[in-house]
């Protein structure tokens, strides 16, 4: 059980502590509710951009890093669809240094032309390097307008083009970072070792006299349902032809559909033991590699299964392989055993996260995100009531031909 204390202050910024007198450590967590799926069309990959330019010094800190590494802590980021996340570690009883430094830059970052343009040249190399030069980079680039046609999912967070970073003016990324970067648009979360009185009255003192303008409101286009199968084949200079089988599927608005599709994926990909690998690799030796995810997000996400076809086999052949394994899953269904070594596994896996205080501020802000912060401790009772019936259902729901997109991406001849 994770023990928490919110409250959110007069401007709006939702603030929780989680006392671990375990550590001598803190963990500050930013989450500001903001992603790529909040960009205009013309405009993408600024949410990730600006990322980057949080880092560039505000009014009274000029360089982060320093001022953090000298109070003995460390800090980063992360941008997705959905939000943007700073975060540091770093002795308890310095805890003000990073309250300092993320409450500057919530208010005064410094954005001037020449950090602007020394950002836009790392993300641009980044995008070249990452997506554009990297064998296999492009594929997400690909994969989400395939199966998004309205729902601003349908680009990466690095962007849809390389040419709306190199565009983007001062003017631009102030108007993102006045729109966005606002305390009733952010959740603050403090865990490690800290009490919950002695927390809120440091945020007070940091943060509550930062004005809002409110929170944003946003009005996204929802997805149509997909009414046909749709395949996109492309070819690159790469060693081996892929299969990529996207589903459209439910995100983190459904948590009960989320988590069941997310054990279905873990069985059909966990491990040398899961389904791919055992039936596709190992039998029929007709992939080198064959594995699923699912992505992580809020709205509808995705569940891809993907494989890395042998050389001297077929896209034919490779179809055929994957249809026949989703067929035998829709027919004989899951067993109990196998959802038990999965749900065994998730367990684990959480409970190590828990021990860690990087990982339960992130969690704490995450799931206030969603709408209920108490979901860090609902999240097992969800998973474990999930039964091999719920796992067949979902994987009816999804194994459709109706709500497929298929990417065969293919190597040179």
């Amino acid at each position: 059980m994770i023990y928490h204390h919110k409250k959110t202050l007069s401007n709006g910024l939702t603030v929780i502590i989680n006392e671990d007198f375990s550590t001598p450590m803190v963990s500050l967590n930013i989450l500001y509710d903001v992603g790529s799926k909040d960009e205009h069309p013309e405009k993408t990959g600024f949410a990730h951009l600006f990322e980057h330019l949080m880092f560039e010094g505000s009014k009274n800190v000029p360089d982060f890093d320093i001022a953090l590494q000298k109070a003995g802590g460390e800090n980063n980021a992360f941008t997705t669809n959905d939000l943007t996340n700073y975060y540091c570690t770093l002795p308890a009883q310095n805890i003000e240094t990073a309250l300092w430094i993320e409450s500057d830059r919530m208010f005064l970052l410094d954005v001037t032309q020449e950090k602007l343009d020394i950002q836009k040249s790392v993300v641009i190399e980044e995008f070249k390097q990452r997506y554009l030069n990297k064998p296999y980079g492009d594929v997400w680039l690909l994969i989400h307008p395939l199966v998004y046609k309205v729902h601003p999912y349908q680009w990466d967070t690095i962007g849809k083009d390389i040419s709306h970073i190199e565009k983007a003016t001062l003017n631009d990324v102030q108007s993102f970072y006045n729109k966005h970067y606002d305390p009733a648009n952010a959740i603050l979360c403090i865990s490690g070792n800290i009490k919950a009185e002695k927390g809120f009255e440091l945020v007070e003192k940091w943060f509550g006299d930062i004005p809002s303008k409110g929170k944003y409101k946003r009005n996204l286009p929802k997805e149509p349902s997909q009414t046909e199968k749709r395949v996109l084949e492309v070819t690159r200079d790469v060693p081996n032809d892929v299969i990529y089988y996207c589903y459209r599927i439910s995100g983190k608005n459904n948590l009960q559909k989320f988590y069941a599709t997310a054990l279905l994926q873990d069985i059909l990909s966990y491990g040398e033991s899961s389904r791919l690998h055992q039936s596709l690799v190992k039998d029929k030796k007709i992939f080198i590699s064959a594995s699923a995810l699912i992505t992580d997000t809020i709205d509808d996400g995705i569940l891809i299964i993907k494989g890395k076809l042998v050389s001297d086999k077929t896209i034919e052949e490779g179809e055929k392989a994957i249809q026949e394994e989703i067929e035998k899953l829709l027919n004989d269904g899951v067993n109990e055993k196998e959802l038990q070594r999965i749900k065994n596994a998730v367990e684990t896996s959480n409970t190590l996260q828990e021990m860690m205080v990087s990982a339960k501020s992130f969690s704490l802000s995450y799931y206030t995100l969603l709408g209920d912060t108490e979901l860090i401790n609902k999240e097992k009772e969800i998973i474990d009531a999930i039964n091999t019936t719920d796992v067949q259902n979902i994987a009816k729901e999804i194994f459709t031909d109706n709500n497929l997109s298929v990417l065969h991406y293919l190597r040179k001849n």
